[in-house]
């Protein structure tokens, strides 16, 4: 998007590609449908990007959601809108996408170079950059370089953390980055036995070291989640991730505890009337049984297991506590989380270079003239839905015509 705005601008623009093709990452975005942007109001976009999303709203404002559609429509993909205000390509292939920017630089004649990636950057007498230089020894001299190299998240794509070092010889603060969407660990052996198991729906509530009180609460969310070998994932998951990647990065090895609200639209009044009424109308059911009116089927035992009750009783014996035991779980099934998977196994990086010292209408730095960063090599992150897309596409189009009017 950076070379394409500066190429538009008028600007010679010469692109260094890591790859050997070109949105190696890009393209398997989405789960490989790449969600370009999202269609929600753009304060909506801004709430949505917890890491320094209000750094955004110039970039924002001059290159919107709207824009971005409009962008990629003109190039010849379609889009569709779809829960949740989420856009894809109406293809649902993310290769369209990456396709028609690659189409857009060659009719822009921008100078493409494959398995390059600058090793160093060029400074110039005053202290501005020259250019950049390549393992290889390629030097490209210029007079403004756009830094869009992501974070280290999917390194197997070739992100793998390149922009930081180049940013710090430049002077730039970077903030060690963190997993932001990342699936979360349990040693707790039933989370294991239940592996594959979606919920939709609930409500996840995550306390610092293990105190459920409100002063301890880290987040609450309500969405989809997944339970797998080593701990939970899913969409509710990925967007508590960040708030516990930070937890643990202040306090390693300290608790958190999540409770997973399985019906979080009924209160406990309402659940203890239905489970009475589910007694009454077969009083000798044995408990496992009764309790698939109200779980999924490979939820019931580990659910039975941690009540502390015999799933083989009939369920008009059991006792007013312990049928109030069972709302409560109901209400509060407890998973004991240990940390985070690999930092390669985030969806997108937190942390990255201070925002502070980059001019948000142009994303100039304020420390080199004529270096610009853009995207998630910033300290800037949102949750899925498109919006870190969005925050990439945005800043590499501010960056794009403010790189072309520094050599034009």
């Amino acid at each position: 998007m950076a070379a394409i705005a500066a190429a538009r601008a008028g600007a010679m623009v010469t692109l260094w590609e890591k790859n050997g093709r070109l949105g190696k990452k890009l393209a398997i975005t989405g789960k490989g449908r790449c969600n370009v942007t999202n269609a929600a109001p753009v304060d909506e976009l801004i709430r949505n990007i917890p890491g320094n999303g209000r750094f955004l709203y110039s970039a924002f404002a001059a290159f919107d959601n709207r824009a971005v559609m409009d962008f990629f429509e003109e190039l010849g993909v379609p889009l569709k809108v779809e829960r949740g205000q989420r856009v894809f390509p109406q293809s649902d292939r993310a290769q369209d996408v990456t396709d028609a920017l690659a189409a857009e630089m060659r009719r822009l004649k921008v100078c493409i170079c494959y398995h390059k990636t600058a090793q160093e950057l060029l400074f110039d007498a005053q202290g501005g950059i020259g250019g950049a230089k390549a393992a290889d020894g390629t030097v490209e001299q210029a007079r403004a370089v756009i830094l869009a190299l992501g974070g280290a998240t999917y390194q197997a794509t070739g992100s793998t953390g390149d922009g930081y070092k180049l940013a710090a010889a430049a002077g730039h603060t970077v903030i060690p980055p963190l997993p932001a969407l990342v699936p979360l660990v349990s040693s707790d052996a039933w989370v294991a036995a239940c592996a594959g198991l979606s919920l939709k729906n609930v409500e996840l509530s995550l306390y610092k070291r293990g105190e459920v009180t409100k002063k301890q609460l880290l987040y609450r969310g309500f969405g989809e989640m997944l339970f797998t070998h080593f701990g939970i994932s899913g969409p509710l998951v990925l967007s508590a991730s960040r708030a516990a990647a930070g937890f643990w990065r202040d306090e390693p090895g300290a608790q958190l505890l999540a409770l997973i609200d399985l019906k979080p639209a009924l209160a406990a009044e309402q659940l203890t009337v239905r489970l009475e009424r589910d007694i009454a109308a077969a009083p000798r059911r044995q408990l496992h049984n009764a309790l698939s009116e109200l779980l999924p089927k490979s939820l019931i035992e580990p659910f039975i297991a941690l009540s502390g009750l015999d799933g083989t009783r009939p369920v008009n014996t059991l006792l007013h506590r312990e049928r109030a035991a069972l709302v409560t779980l109901l209400k509060a099934l407890p998973v004991r989380l240990s940390g985070t998977r690999p930092l390669d196994e985030g969806i997108v990086t937190q942390g990255g270079v201070l925002v502070k010292e980059i001019q948000p209408k142009t994303f100039a730095s304020k420390i080199c003239p004529g270096l610009f960063i853009v995207g998630e090599l910033l300290d800037v992150d949102g949750f899925t839905g498109g919006y870190n897309l969005q925050a990439a596409f945005s800043s590499g189009h501010a960056a794009g015509l403010a790189a072309a009017e520094v050599v034009l």
